[in-house]
């Protein structure tokens, strides 16, 4: 099946559909987006490819038109492609910006220069496809999405936000101790009365 977006561009929804699932390789669990309305809205708009026109389940933006994720991977990723699927009239948003490995990041943060940024179609059938800088988004474990403007609603609805791309496992593993005896001690090898017997015993 293929759609036409506001681009005015030809998508073929089946093949998208098949690379699109790299939300299962999120951790939603420490989704962090910053301003959403509802508490823990912001997890619910990545979701399966099918269920992208669910519209039932979406993030809206608070006291202004911004919203921010912050959004943490359980392997290294390299990104490849982004589709946004907006809410209804002018609450779409206009713009994103994205940064790599930045974790934590805040508005303020957001500010300074991102990896890439996009100017955004409206989009209501989830087929326009931003193409990432594949060189410039790979070895990434974090990724943050910064969208700070809209089409001129007082509020910023996002229903949809799909990621292409290849997932590894990650390899960041904490640091083992281990306790090693540089001289070996008489006293650990003495069983009898004889110092050198337990010595003797286990070389013999």
């Amino acid at each position: 099946m293929e759609g036409q977006c506001q681009c005015g561009s030809i998508h073929n929804e089946g093949e998208l559909g098949i690379q699109y699932n790299l939300y299962e390789k999120i951790d939603l669990q420490n989704i962090k987006c910053l301003n959403e309305l509802v508490e823990g809205s912001g997890a619910k708009v990545f979701k399966s490819w099918e269920n992208r026109l669910d519209h039932t389940e979406f993030v809206e933006s608070d006291v202004d038109q911004e919203l921010l994720f912050n959004i943490p991977f359980t392997g290294d990723i390299k990104l490849k492609g982004l589709i946004i699927v907006g809410g209804p009239d002018d609450s779409h948003p206009s713009e994103v910006k994205l940064f790599k490995n930045r974790e934590g990041m805040t508005f303020d943060e957001a500010e300074s220069e991102p990896d890439q940024k996009f100017e955004l179609y409206v989009d209501q059938h989830g087929v326009h496809e931003y193409p990432i800088k594949v060189a410039k988004f790979s070895s990434m474990h974090y990724l943050t999405l910064h969208f700070s403007t809209n089409y001129g609603a007082e509020r910023t609805r996002i229903d949809y936000i799909g990621l292409k791309g290849e997932w590894t496992p990650g390899h960041r593993h904490g640091v083992t101790i281990c306790t090693y005896e540089a001289l070996p001690q008489h006293s650990d090898h003495i069983t009898g009365e004889n110092p050198f017997d337990g010595f003797t015993r286990q070389i013999s």
